[in-house]
């Protein structure tokens, strides 16, 4: 009897190259990975030991087919170690991370390769290049520069060394993360103590006690400070406990503490910036970004932290006064009443009941009737649910999406529910990248923690996730729209500042007329959503902003202020250090918790944010800009949809992103829409 072949070693023969995850186990994944390595490198010398000069043929273009396995084996794993992170998975992630960290180094660092791609940059003018492939190598020679290429030995092998411990620290903050917010889940006794919640949470949190093995009811955390029902939850104590478990995730003595884990990562990134020839980590990641220089990141972030600390505390006086007047003892209103207090003033001030709106967001027809529609209407793109293709976890859906004339485009995951091996938060990955010169199609998967009802009952989602499943979507069609030749541009492969723009271009469609009524029919009755709510619903848009925008600008400024340390800073107290940074931007507000504390703040010690989040707010400058010009030229018509597409989504990253967005609004973005948006005017 011989092994079984490892799955991973050959290219999958499954429809779009989609990895065969029944015969894939965690024990294949370290030895494809380490064939993945060997075959990358063998690719590389092959390129760096020919003998005539360099050309974009034999150095730019043979470096993007190399890799092809490791693309391949990277993309099935961390698809699956994002979203099922089993023991044994994260086991396979602690020993892959200095692993991959010094693969990449060994690449990006290679000085025989450098020389050949500065050869091809040198002569860059005087070549015969589409703009593609004249990007293609602009971007090549500026990574590489801006890796360290360009450094002596002696500083690459420090670099390397930094390079391994910062994924290895990354890969402990997230898994002491996942372990502390599983351990932190708030268990209640009695039905009782959830009064508010409607049936179908109060559902979900029983059979999250019972697949945990506890009695009563188990409320899970999500990734951000609050949680979705502390706007609904009557009982105070009940609300204080779940923001208290929320609060302390990664900052409690023991062995899920994040707090070292962070400050070193933070240190040993302003070492890595210094040896690099910059000042801090963030201004090393915004010399690559659109926004050039955490001066430029600044500035924009304390012309809007002004505005919404103004707005913040007319907000909070607002809630005070209704404490006062319905509370028969009245109390200083504390972070875990803001939810529900705001859904008072809502009702009082515009008649809504936010968490009574979710019988008409059943979430199945969100998706076919909301999402796919809105897409379809704007890009002529259909959705059809394949069922015989496997995935990496049975709650993984498929749809083969399809061209307007029948013409096969990509395959689209949709993972909706939360379980304890899923990281919290939402997000779209690929599975496979897109690229004409491999011959590959885009398989994209889109990532929420929404909680499962018991069988039987319908998932009847909030406002919230109806956004953040719109918000996602526009990820997922700009990685199954982008069409490149090099799989160096595929989809989502832009500037960290740029990625977001065309997921909150996606959101605008929630409250559009033609697609609203199409998805917001009461699940059990059909019936639409009464339009006076629906005229309510777009009064209140610029509703608790103070707040929205004043617990995010904190927690991008947060970001700042820890990767613009100096290597030298003795940083002894994470909660001094917030406490700091916070009153310096004047949103040290403990009644606002920041959105992401810096002990469970993912995106930047465990994600691809760091000294980035601030993109969100910087992207949706384009975002509040575009969607004013859908609303001109009379919004979802397919002539909108299809020049936002072709120029915008259509080159993923294989064009300057702002030279892109000036292609379709023949203009740069202006910022008064989104001030507008935020409520943050004069």
């Amino acid at each position: 009897m011989t092994a079984a072949p490892n799955p991973l070693l050959q290219p999958s023969t499954l429809p779009y190259g989609i990895p065969d995850y029944r015969a894939i186990r965690p024990e294949h994944y370290l030895p494809a990975f380490r064939a993945a390595f060997d075959e990358h490198r063998a690719e590389v010398r092959r390129i760096t030991m020919v003998r005539s000069m360099p050309t974009f043929e034999n150095t730019i273009e043979a470096l993007e087919r190399a890799g092809d396995m490791l693309d391949r084996v990277s993309h099935a794993f961390y698809t699956v170690s994002s979203a099922d992170a089993t023991p044994e998975i994260q086991a396979v992630d602690e020993q892959l991370a200095p692993l991959m960290a010094a693969h990449h180094d060994a690449v990006t660092l290679d000085g025989a390769l450098y020389w050949r791609v500065q050869q091809v940059h040198a002569q860059l003018d005087s070549l015969d290049l589409t703009p593609e492939q004249r990007y293609l190598v602009e971007r090549h020679h500026r990574e590489m520069t801006h890796a360290g290429a360009a450094l002596d030995d002696e500083a690459k092998a420090r670099l390397t060394l930094l390079n391994q411990q910062l994924s290895g620290l990354s890969n402990t903050f997230e898994r002491n993360l996942l372990d502390d917010t599983n351990d932190l889940a708030v268990v209640f006794d009695t039905a009782a103590e959830l009064d508010g919640l409607a049936a179908g949470e109060l559902s979900a949190a029983a059979r999250a006690a019972s697949e945990r093995g506890v009695d009563g009811y188990l409320v899970s955390l999500p990734l951000y400070t609050g949680h979705p029902y502390l706007a609904q939850l009557r009982d105070r104590e009940s609300r204080r406990r779940i923001m208290a478990a929320s609060l302390s995730r990664g900052s409690r003595d023991g062995a899920h503490d994040n707090r070292p884990v962070l400050r070193e990562i933070a240190r040993l990134r302003a070492e890595r910036a210094r040896l690099l020839g910059y000042d801090s980590h963030a201004a090393y990641v915004t010399a690559d970004e659109t926004a050039g220089s955490p001066e430029a990141v600044e500035r924009m972030l304390r012309d809007l932290a002004a505005p919404a600390a103004r707005n913040l505390r007319a907000e909070r006086d607002a809630l005070q006064a209704i404490v006062d007047e319905t509370e028969s003892s009245p109390f200083p209103i504390e972070a875990h009443d803001w939810a529900f207090y705001t859904e008072k003033v809502r009702a009082a001030r515009y008649d809504i009941d936010t968490a009574a709106l979710r019988p008409w967001f059943e979430a199945e027809r969100v998706l076919q009737d909301g999402v796919f529609l809105a897409a379809t209407r704007l890009y002529g793109v259909t959705f059809a649910e394949r069922t015989d293709l496997p995935m990496y976890h049975p709650g993984a859906r498929v749809f083969e999406v399809f061209e307007e004339d029948g013409s096969a485009l990509g395959l689209y995951v949709l993972d909706l529910y939360t379980r304890d091996a899923k990281r919290g938060g939402a997000w779209m990955n690929p599975i496979v990248s897109q690229s004409a010169l491999r011959g590959t199609k885009p398989v994209v998967v889109n990532n929420l923690n929404v909680p499962r009802p018991g069988d039987g009952e319908p998932t009847l989602l909030t406002l919230d996730e109806v956004t953040t499943l719109f918000h996602e979507f526009g990820h997922a069609l700009h990685g199954l729209f982008a069409r490149v030749t090099y799989p160096h541009f595929a989809g989502t492969n832009v500037f960290r500042d740029f990625v977001e723009f065309p997921s909150q271009v996606n959101e605008m469609w929630i409250l559009w007329p033609e697609v609203l009524d199409s998805y917001a029919r009461h699940h059990e009755t059909g019936e639409p959503l009464d339009p006076a709510i629906i005229e309510r619903l777009r009064a209140t848009e610029t509703f608790d902003q103070g707040h929205a925008t004043g617990e995010y600008l904190a927690a991008a400024w947060l970001d700042q202020a820890w990767h613009r340390i100096d290597a030298d800073a003795g940083i002894d107290e994470v909660a001094a250090f917030e406490a700091a940074a916070l009153d310096d931007i004047g949103l040290d507000d403990p009644v606002v918790p920041t959105r992401y504390s810096s002990a469970y703040f993912a995106h930047v010690f465990s994600g691809g944010y760091s000294a980035g989040y601030y993109s969100y707010i910087w992207s949706e400058v384009l975002d509040a800009d575009t969607v004013e010009w859908f609303r001109e030229h009379g919004g979802l018509t397919r002539e909108n949809g299809d020049r936002f597409r072709a120029r915008l989504l259509g080159v993923g990253g294989s064009k300057d992103p702002l030279e892109a967005y000036r292609d379709f609004r023949g203009r740069d973005a202006e910022i008064a829409p989104l001030l507008k948006r935020r409520g943050l005017g004069g």
